[in-house]
């Protein structure tokens, strides 16, 4: 898998920056338009500046440049997670323990792929927990397809401070 080469080639130099690595995303887009998708967050509790884009794009094209892990044209998008990150990493899910978020099953639980809730953090096996509307829940890591923070109440929280 294309992210995972990317990923091993890039991620001790953007942690050496002081960046840690959130997502690696490599699409094919239309008529031929490849996109590389770098995701990553300073490691003090900050926020990510243009500047920062910039210079880890720099160093991360170079990096890239030299080991050539996609055969084709790209264009290198390097951003920050943003308000509604998605939740990547298992120590994601106690590191945002009692948000909301929304979480997608690979596979049906209940009837349900789809989760919105609260985030428990991890249970003593590893699981992660999140409380809905309809009960809590807990997965294990690998049955997530894709996670991301609800950021309605982050916005709430914002507009009253």
């Amino acid at each position: 898998m294309v992210e995972t080469k990317i990923s091993q080639i890039i991620e001790d130099a953007v942690t050496e920056l002081g960046f840690g690595l959130v997502r690696v995303q490599y699409s094919g887009g239309h008529a031929g338009r490849n996109q590389l998708q770098i995701m990553a967050e300073p490691k003090q509790d900050r926020e990510m500046t243009l500047e920062d884009c910039q210079m880890l794009s720099r160093h991360i094209s170079a990096l890239l440049d030299v080991d050539d892990p996609i055969g084709s044209a790209y264009v290198l998008e390097v951003s920050s997670p943003g308000i509604d990150r998605p939740l990547t990493r298992l120590e994601d899910y106690n590191r945002f323990n009692g948000e909301l978020a929304k979480i997608t099953l690979r596979m049906m639980l209940d009837g349900r792929r789809r989760f919105q809730g609260r985030l428990t953090g991890l249970s003593a096996d590893g699981k992660i927990g999140i409380e809905t509307s309809f009960g809590r829940f807990e997965f294990a890591f690998d049955e997530i397809e894709a996670a991301r923070i609800d950021p309605s109440e982050i916005f709430a929280r914002r507009s009253q401070g």
